[in-house]
C-alpha cells in the first residue's frame, strides 16, 4: 500500500468517526427534547432534572466533534464532499449543541411550575407544538445518516407550519391569563417552554440546510418559509424567575 492509499484510509477513517459522533450527539440531543416535553407534560421533576444533567453529554460531544473535525481539516485539507462534509457537521454540532440548552431551559421550567396544579387545556397546545417539533427533528436527524436531502428539505419547508403553530399557542396562553388571572404564572412559564420549542425547530431547520449543503453543493434556493410572526408577545419581554 502506497503513501497516497495510506492517507485516504485514514482520512476515511476520520470522516466515519466524525460522522458517528454527530450521530451519537443527535441521539442524545433528542432523547433530550423528548424526555424533556415529557417532563412537562407529567410535571415529573426527576425527569427534569435528568434532563438538565444530559446538557453536559452534549456539550462534551460538540467539543470532541470540533476539535477532530478540525485537526481532520488541518491535517489532511480535504476537498469537493469531504470538505462539505466536515464543515456541516460543524454546523450541525453547533446546533444540536444549542438544541440541547434549549432542552434543558424547558427543563428548568418544569421544575419552576413544580408546585403548581397541571392545567390539561393549557398543555393540550403546547404538548401539539412539542410532537410536532420533535417529529422535525427525528426527520432531519435521521436526513444526515441517509445523505438524504429530500427529507431535510421537507423539514425546511416545514418549519412554518411550526411558525404558526407557536404563534397559535402563544395567543391561546395569552388569552388564559386575561380570563383566568389564576392561570398567569403557569401560563407564562408555558409561554417561555413555546419558545424555546419554538427554537429547537428553528435549529432542526438549520440542520436541514446543512444537510442540503452536504450532500447538493449548494444551499436550499430561497429564502426560508415562515409563518404569520406577527400580533403576539414575546416571552422574553416578561420577566419570570426559573432555577439557576
Amino acid at each position: 500500500m502506497n503513501v497516497s492509499d495510506h492517507t485516504t484510509r485514514v482520512f476515511d477513517s476520520d470522516l466515519i468517526k466524525v460522522t458517528q459522533m454527530v450521530a451519537e450527539m443527535g441521539g442524545v440531543a433528542q432523547k433530550q427534547v423528548t424526555d424533556a416535553i415529557d417532563a412537562l407534560a407529567r410535571h415529573d421533576v426527576d425527569l427534569a432534572r435528568r434532563v438538565i444533567e444530559l446538557d453536559e453529554t452534549v456539550d462534551g460531544f460538540q467539543r470532541q466533534i470540533e476539535e477532530k473535525a478540525v485537526a481532520t481539516i488541518a491535517l489532511r485539507q480535504p476537498m469537493a464532499f469531504d470538505l462539505r462534509a466536515l464543515v456541516a457537521m460543524l454546523r450541525i454540532a453547533n446546533d444540536l449543541e444549542r438544541i440541547g440548552d434549549l432542552a434543558k431551559n424547558v427543563g428548568k421550567r418544569v421544575i419552576a411550575v413544580s408546585s403548581e396544579n397541571s392545567q390539561r387545556t393549557l398543555m393540550r397546545g403546547l404538548r401539539h407544538l412539542a410532537t410536532l417539533v420533535a417529529a422535525q427533528l427525528a426527520v432531519v436527524l435521521d436526513s444526515f445518516v441517509d445523505r438524504n436531502p429530500r427529507s431535510a428539505l421537507r423539514v425546511w419547508q416545514g418549519d412554518k407550519e411550526v411558525d404558526a403553530l407557536y404563534v397559535s399557542l402563544s395567543r391561546e396562553l395569552l388569552t388564559y391569563t386575561m380570563e383566568d388571572p389564576g392561570t398567569i404564572s403557569l401560563s407564562i412559564h408555558y409561554l417561555f417552554c413555546a419558545k424555546n420549542i419554538e427554537r429547537i425547530g428553528d435549529h432542526a431547520t438549520n440542520i436541514a440546510e446543512a444537510v442540503h449543503y452536504m450532500v447538493e453543493g449548494h444551499a436550499i434556493a430561497g429564502d426560508r418559509p415562515k409563518g404569520d410572526n406577527a400580533g403576539y408577545v414575546l416571552p422574553e419581554t416578561i420577566a419570570v424567575t426559573v432555577p439557576a
